[in-house]
């Protein structure tokens, strides 16, 4: 089952590092992360989204593939690649997975201006060897799925103190 995980940073560029870190651990299978997402609350009081997959490009890509094969049918794989392209890309911008956006931006409307958090949706059976990567980042923890007690550990792990059992 998948995990909900919300870290409020004091500044982007902290959540950036997070998340690359995080990216990291998936390569070295750490971790499944499905989606993580940062939310920037601007000084002007706006909250701007960092996504980590860019639903447009990748359904562009897909769409021009097929648009391709289709189009070398017809006879005109130019025009196949073309039109795929764009269908895929409007598909894939109107497609929402992962962390659900309204949701993102509650939680970014309780930043202080200029703070930044990491929403992370995935699952992990080594959660104390990601835990030892992304302690030294700190953080506040907003909220998650886990238990009250894997929580606390969470808590007392980014706040750079032991956990108690």
């Amino acid at each position: 089952m998948s995990t909900l995980v919300a870290i409020a940073y004091p500044d982007v560029e902290t959540a950036e590092q997070v998340r690359k870190e995080l990216g990291q651990a998936s390569k070295e299978h750490l971790v499944a992360l499905q989606d993580a997402v940062i939310v920037v609350h601007e000084p002007d009081g706006k909250l701007k989204l960092h996504q980590s997959v860019h639903l447009a490009g990748v359904g562009a890509a897909g769409g021009a593939l097929w648009g391709g094969l289709i189009g070398l049918l017809f006879l005109a794989p130019l025009l196949g690649v073309a039109v795929g392209a764009a269908s895929g890309a409007i598909a894939g911008k109107f497609t929402d997975i992962g962390v659900d956006d309204d949701f993102v931006k509650q939680l970014g409307a309780k930043l202080p201006p200029g703070g930044a958090a990491l929403i992370a949706l995935g699952d992990t059976a080594a959660g104390d060897k990601l835990l030892e990567r992304l302690a030294p980042y700190g953080g506040d923890v907003i909220q998650t799925s886990l238990s009250n007690e894997q929580e606390e550990h969470l808590r007392a792990a980014l706040s750079g103190q032991a956990a108690t059992s």
